[in-house]
């Protein structure tokens, strides 16, 4: 962990790159949160990370993108469900992450249940979708036109997976903080 100290001064390319990432998603994280970055930036960042590269894992001849397979995006989804739990009762506790159920009423509490299941499942569904899509297109336009024709449909899909993993990571920071009683964006501020 100490290697952090030992970064030079004037930053090598990677370096700065590096932290222009690091700073995008503290400022990301700060202004769909309105947290501060820290308790966050490693899960919302390997979210990113590991969605951009999984999608663009399409640029490798023969290789289909992990994130056009059920499982993985069942388990990326599963892991923002728990992280919503995690920080939830990490930053109110167990009492005032179970009280943002029973939000306006108690009478919300098994709708509320309900929508905690939905949002991820929206996520599984959302990342699913588009990455498959783009795969589908590509390939039956490969298929009926030949070789060269679906390149600017690629570098379409290549934008597309580009997106794809902010997309992602917004909704799970958005989530985030709609569980977190004491985040200041908690349920009232949603339903406006």
């Amino acid at each position: 962990m100490s290697g952090h100290r030992r970064l030079p001064l004037t930053p090598s390319r990677t370096q700065a790159a590096i932290e222009v990432i690091v700073d995008t998603v503290d400022s990301q994280i700060e202004a769909t949160m309105q947290v501060k970055p820290g308790p966050y930036r490693s899960f919302i960042r390997t979210l990113l990370v590991f969605v951009f590269v999984t999608n663009w894992a399409a640029l490798i001849p023969g290789v289909t993108p992990p994130t056009a397979r059920l499982e993985t995006n069942a388990a990326l989804a599963l892991l923002v469900f728990l992280a919503v739990i995690w920080f939830g009762i990490r930053v109110g506790g167990i009492g005032g992450y179970l009280k943002t159920f029973a939000t306006p009423g108690l009478i919300m509490i098994p709708l509320n249940f309900l929508e905690s299941i939905t949002r991820s499942f929206s996520l599984f569904v959302r990342l699913f979708g588009n990455v498959m899509s783009g795969v589908f297109l590509i390939g039956v336009v490969m298929s009926l036109a030949g070789l060269f024709v679906p390149i600017p449909l690629m570098a379409l899909d290549l934008l597309t997976d580009a997106v794809q993993p902010y997309i992602f990571a917004v909704l799970a920071m958005v989530f985030i903080a709609r569980c977190s009683p004491r985040l200041g964006l908690y349920k009232e501020n949603f339903m406006n």
